[in-house]
């Protein structure tokens, strides 16, 4: 059975930067929760950040500019804190590895596990196109992430992974 990743704050785990947990209801993750599917992550806390922390965001870009060099996670007192967020995203795609994990549903808008938008780097609750650290390192390692707003298009991806690994 083929397992699938889950930002540990989306399973009710209190390990956001300030100290909370950002459960979800959703009738899909239950259903994985009960067969045994779920893997749980929080790159941030896996690379050794306390909890709580100061807010981190990314500055001039997104995860894939900090893969480049070009863009850096920067805490709100000004401390730069990118190489935990790379050590996590790598602890994050040795875990996929694995388990061979070719799903993840993460928290969308973290610098971390955002899939689709993040902040903008400036602490004003702006949000920007793009993703986070851990979300593009397994984007660039051919791994669907999905926020937990697209959890039936996270199953359907699931779903057409697990048939394609019975198939061929």
């Amino acid at each position: 059975m083929e397992k699938v990743l889950i930002s540990a704050c989306l399973l009710g785990k209190k390990v956001r930067y300030d100290g909370k947990a950002f459960p979800i209801a959703d009738q899909i993750l239950a259903q994985w929760i009960a067969a045994g599917r779920v893997i749980s992550v929080c790159p941030e806390v896996d690379a050794g950040m306390s909890i709580p922390r100061a807010p981190a965001e990314i500055t001039a870009g997104d995860g894939f500019d900090v893969w480049a060099g070009s863009a850096f996670v920067i805490e709100d007192v000004g401390l730069d804190v990118t190489a935990h967020f790379k050590k996590g995203a790598e602890m994050t795609l040795v875990l996929c590895k694995k388990y061979n994990i070719r799903v993840a549903v993460l928290t969308e808008h973290s610098p971390s596990c955002g899939s689709t938008a993040i902040y903008d780097g400036h602490f004003t609750s702006t949000k920007i196109n793009g993703v986070g650290v851990t979300a593009a390192l397994l984007k660039q390692n051919d791994i669907e992430v999905f926020s937990q707003h697209d959890i039936a298009d996270a199953n359907a991806a699931l779903l057409r992974t697990t048939i394609w690994n019975t198939n061929y």
